[in-house]
């Protein structure tokens, strides 16, 4: 899932730490492609405050919603349709249908929380300015990231940009297609292909709104053991 999606869960807590534990999986990722780190094998490290322990909770958290998400019904369904729509529109390009698929669908799933008015990006963004950035840099120091500006940088930039917030607009979903591809290809798309994702891959949406409600719901029942506060 995205950022939206995972802040789904927590939409409803005021603890800073946790909620930047929930997305800082994917803050990590989209800062630096390269840094993989693995605190969840080494959990009893990051138990000795109580905001390491909560940026530790969120980060279980983050893993324990993709791993249901991405073994759900619900996943594999969308996902096989989506693919069928993408692969005529991929000739020539490097983008593996698959991918595509996976990454339309959460992007998606955070159009809809969007337009529905489940989630407030603009609260997301308030609780990670809020999070304590000493507590922040001493949990990646620990996991090996010994020069943390990289990370940062990127954080300043995420929060100030506010650019979740745009998702609620239906061209952006392309445009952060684009962007998410580019990490892995150079020049994905064409200028035609950009259209015709436009046009035949955005309609997907409304089908996915009649049920998205069932994977959050199904998600959130099986997070229970994974909250301590």
């Amino acid at each position: 899932m995205n950022f939206l999606s995972h802040y789904y869960f927590d939409r409803g807590s005021d603890n800073a730490e946790r909620v930047m534990g929930m997305v800082l999986p994917d803050l990590m990722k989209n800062a630096r492609k390269e840094w993989n780190i693995r605190p969840e094998k080494r959990e009893e490290e990051f138990t000795g405050d109580e905001k390491t322990a909560s940026l530790m909770e969120g980060w279980k958290r983050h893993l324990a919603v993709d791993k249901y998400f991405h073994t759900s019904d619900f996943f594999c369904h969308h996902t096989a349709q989506l693919k069928e729509i993408i692969k005529p529109l991929l000739s020539g390009s490097e983008v593996r249908p698959s991918f595509l698929a996976h990454v339309s669908l959460e992007l998606m799933l955070d159009n809809i929380l969007l337009t529905e008015g489940v989630v407030d990006p603009l609260n997301l963004y308030r609780l990670l300015a809020a999070a304590d950035t000493e507590v922040l840099a001493a949990f990646l120091v620990k996991n090996g990231i010994t020069d943390t500006s990289p990370f940062f940088n990127f954080l300043d930039d995420f929060i100030t940009s506010e650019y979740l917030a745009t998702y609620d607009q239906k061209g952006k979903i392309i445009y952060a297609l684009t962007r998410i591809c580019m990490r892995l290809w150079a020049d994905p798309f064409t200028v035609e292909q950009k259209d015709q994702l436009a046009l035949h891959l955005l309609p997907y949406i409304s089908t996915i709104k009649e049920d998205y409600q069932t994977i959050f719901d199904e998600i959130e029942i099986k997070l229970i053991p994974y909250t301590v506060s």
